[in-house]
């Protein structure tokens, strides 16, 4: 299965690339959607949404992962974001393909062990997941591989065996 990360934002939207598959997850590709300060609002929406479906006809992903919001200190900054992750989920909306969230919180325990773990914890366990030789920047882009290595977890577990994988679905040759 293709999963397909996303950590939300407006100035910088990390994304993961993997493929999971009972438990063993293998990289495609991870990096960043940016949108350039000072542009309004409206216009950087507009890049997100092209960028997504950009990103989704590309890998063409199975299924989708993005973090749910979590508000701490700047409801300001919270809000610009949830403008942000209101278009990427109606990309991935569009295209039909399933979507599932997950806190912070989740994503820690599914990939760290432990649900109060340290981001640099989660980082080096994302490397280590995926076989990397280094922790993969910016943190944007190693949070959204974090997030799909969380659904890959939970998708392809034994519990899940009723799921098949078409290889032959991505042979873009």
């Amino acid at each position: 299965m293709v999963i397909l990360g996303i950590d939300p934002g407006v100035g910088t939207i990390g994304f993961g690339v993997i493929e999971a598959e009972r438990g063993q997850n293998r990289l495609i590709q991870y990096g960043v959607i940016t949108t350039p300060p000072g542009t309004p609002l409206d216009q950087r929406l507009v890049q997100i949404y092209e960028d997504m479906k950009k990103l989704l006809t590309l890998f063409r992903p199975d299924e989708v992962a993005i973090e749910e919001l979590f508000f701490s200190k700047n409801i300001t900054t919270g809000i610009s974001v949830a403008h942000g992750r209101g278009v990427i989920l109606l990309a991935a909306a569009e295209s039909g393909l399933p979507i599932y969230e997950y806190t912070p919180m989740q994503v820690k325990q599914s990939v760290a062990g432990y649900g109060k773990a340290e981001k640099k914890q989660v980082m080096l366990m994302t490397q280590r997941l995926l076989n990397l030789k280094q922790i993969p920047r910016p943190d944007d882009a190693a949070d959204a591989l974090a997030l799909a290595i969380c659904h890959g977890r939970a998708a392809t577990s034994l519990i899940n065996t009723d799921r098949k994988f078409d290889k032959n679905r991505y042979d873009t040759r």
